[in-house]
């Protein structure tokens, strides 16, 4: 442990303003760090869907900014139930949540935008520097400096990328190529509207053939609809209209509401993308230069837990930082925490992911130590306990990378 409370890093360079990129400068700069965050968008505009904050998530919020939790929770929604429906609405099963009664930290729905408003309402304006797109670094001894379209450059003892999926910073440092299309395209969205289809306080899961829509209240008086479907051909439409008449075509044959939703909703706001995963890498950190949330394990979204690992890692890393002498000490810590634990996570929701689409009857029951496997990963991964050294402990298989 390091006993001097001069930080081992005193400027850092952060690629992405997501989620990931400002909880990590709130936790750095929480150190006397002065961490910048350099992001490609000209403008942060009301975009993004509905993101799932989970237990894990939560926690670690709350211990890089004490009352982060009770702030995002007046924003979104406190789930305490989810349904599972068919494509013609037609009730599988409800079942009440019991995240709250026993790991003390609600399922929470929220619009991914306001999320990102709220963290970034807890850094200074001068530190979030947007239109700002990297384009390479070089690192040495000393330094490391950044490159941007514009013609800038950032100069740093650390740079973090928490530029998402396509990470630019990972490609120069692993360079591993495009990340691996698991099969089903995403069209997804938010919209000013509250609903008699989606009950207050709860999620609607429906499936059809190859298909699957989720609906979640995100607070504030919005919804969000998530809409999947297996699809052989990664290719995106070439507008936006023509995204939106795109997804309206694939779920065409479903019940009325889902397709009203649909084409109640601004072309311009629905994103399209393929989901896509990566295989768990080896090592995130080389040198001065390491990989954060999405940039460093992209996983797809069955489990729910893209978001909630990204936390993880911000967490990490600024403890690392704070407790261990030197900057490659920190980082081997930093990989050595992290990896094997979302490596395992990764490769659940790719599994997570197949059996989403295998249709479901109201009859079907699931094998008891299936079900006990489910329980028992689902405790290890909320179980994790910002401050406590339990929140290290292995899960019982182990992923070979």
């Amino acid at each position: 442990m390091r006993e001097t409370s001069k930080p081992i890093v005193e400027k850092v360079t952060i690629i992405g303003a997501g989620p990931g990129g400002l909880a990590t400068a709130i936790a750095l700069r929480k150190q006397g760090i002065d961490a910048h965050v350099y992001e490609k968008a000209r403008d942060f505009r009301p975009v993004g869907a509905g993101v799932g904050l989970q237990v894990n998530g939560l926690k670690c919020l709350d211990a890089i900014k004490p009352g982060m939790a009770f702030t995002l929770k007046r924003s979104g929604c406190q789930v305490q139930r989810v349904t599972l429906k068919t494509s013609a609405g037609e009730t599988i099963r409800t079942t009440e949540t019991t995240m709250m009664a026993k790991y003390g930290q609600p399922l929470l729905t929220i619009w991914w935008w306001r999320l990102q408003q709220i963290l970034a309402s807890e850094l200074p304006p001068e530190v979030i520097h947007l239109n700002h797109r990297c384009i390479g670094f070089e690192q040495n001894e000393n330094n490391v400096v950044t490159h941007f379209d514009n013609g800038k450059t950032a100069q740093a003892d650390l740079l973090i990328g928490a530029d998402g999926v396509n990470s630019r910073v990972r490609e120069i440092l692993i360079g591993d190529g495009e990340p691996r299309y698991v099969g089903s395209m995403s069209w997804r969205a938010v919209i000013a509207r509250q609903d008699e289809l989606l009950p207050p306080d709860e999620v609607i899961l429906m499936k059809g053939e190859k298909s699957i829509v989720y609906l979640l209240n995100v607070g504030e008086g919005n919804m969000s609809w998530l809409a999947r479907k297996l699809l052989p051909d990664s290719s995106l439409s070439s507008s936006a209209s023509d995204a939106k008449s795109r997804v309206l075509q694939e779920f065409a044959n479903w019940m009325e509401p889902i397709r009203e939703l649909m084409e109640a909703t601004d072309a311009e706001r629905i994103l399209e993308g393929p989901i896509c995963d990566r295989l768990p890498l080896k090592q995130w950190s080389y040198g001065r230069v390491t990989l954060l949330g999405d940039a460093a394990h992209p996983m797809a979204p069955s489990a729910g837990q893209g978001a909630n690992t990204t936390f993880e890692d911000a967490y990490e890393l600024a403890e690392c930082l704070r407790n261990f002498p030197d900057r490659q000490t920190a980082l081997a810590n930093y990989d050595n925490r992290r990896i094997q634990r979302t490596a395992i996570i990764q490769t659940r929701s790719a599994e997570g992911e197949k059996r989403y689409y295998q249709p479901t009857q109201p009859t079907q029951q699931t094998n008891q130590q299936s079900q006990q496997n489910f329980e028992d990963f689902r405790d290890w991964v909320y179980d994790y306990q910002p401050n406590s050294e339990s929140r290290l402990k292995p899960w019982k298989e182990k992923v070979v990378i």
